[in-house]
């Protein structure tokens, strides 16, 4: 079996952390990080904790590198010595590519990237996943087998793993803007705040599962917009004001975003 290990234990390497300790074994779970807090939560999982990346790295088979994108290179150089082939080193820090990796590692380890989102924790994930320099198959299926116990894992090719860090992983955030401004609205029109949040949040579970199951979301709206009626009104007034493609240009922008950390970490080499 192999041991792994979580470089950077902030909000996602907490999330992932917390739903691999879930069902796989807690004594092949080790764990880094320099603040002694996140420490702390590994530890009250029952998971061991190291300060320095490169311990973990000398005991680890496969690394998950969860660190800021402004660390991650330093964390890489880091560890390059105790890095061979033998060992896999998945990257979730957005923008840096699988070569650059491999380069700060002196073209050591079998690398993969993946781009998870925040859901995971709640086991409703979407997780864009692919290999990278040195990566086998074996390597792939069994990243895939860890985060399909997490939610949805998709394989794409790397060039698109910008477009998945702007779709998916930015997207709750988006989602979460938009059942807020529900809820805002729902109370503007004299609805309780605790009210407003159920019948929000409920209707975008139940249209996401709606989803899920086959109906596309243009005949979804046809369905419920009726000749005349409320619906009809509200997504005129949402055309209007260009909602749809603010919402297109806010995940390309995401998307360059994505790419500009890529182009920053170039230049810091």
């Amino acid at each position: 079996m192999r041991k792994i290990g979580i470089i950077g234990i902030g909000k996602m390497g907490k999330a992932i952390l917390q739903g691999l300790s879930t069902f796989y074994p807690k004594d092949y779970l080790l764990s880094c990080d320099v603040l002694e807090e996140s420490r702390r939560f590994s530890e009250s999982l029952g998971i061991r904790s190291f300060v320095k990346a490169k311990s973990l790295a000398e005991e680890a088979d496969f690394l998950i590198l969860a660190v800021k994108p402004k660390e991650a290179l330093g964390v890489l150089y880091d560890i390059s010595e105790k890095l061979d082939n033998s060992k896999v080193l998945l990257s979730i820090v957005a923008g840096l590519s699988t070569r650059r990796i491999s380069e700060a590692l002196g073209e050591k380890g079998r690398i993969l990237r993946a781009m998870p989102n925040l859901p995971l924790l709640v086991g409703e994930g979407a997780i864009g996943l692919c290999g990278g320099p040195r990566a086998e198959e074996e390597d792939l299926k069994f990243a895939k087998s860890l985060f399909s116990n997490l939610g949805e894992v998709v394989g794409v090719t790397e060039d698109l793993m910008d477009a998945v860090t702007a779709l998916s992983g930015s997207g709750p955030a988006y989602f979460a803007l938009f059942i807020e401004a529900m809820i805002d609205a729902g109370v503007r029109m004299g609805l309780s705040r605790g009210d407003a949040l159920k019948l929000s949040v409920k209707t975008a579970l139940g249209t996401a599962k709606m989803i899920l199951q086959g109906l596309h979301p243009a005949l979804l709206k046809e369905e419920v917009m009726s000749p005349g009626g409320t619906t009809a009104e509200g997504i005129y007034v949402l055309e209007l004001k260009g909602v749809r493609g603010a919402i297109m240009e806010a995940l390309f922008k995401a998307m360059l975003k994505a790419k500009e950390l890529s182009n920053e970490e170039q230049d810091l080499r």
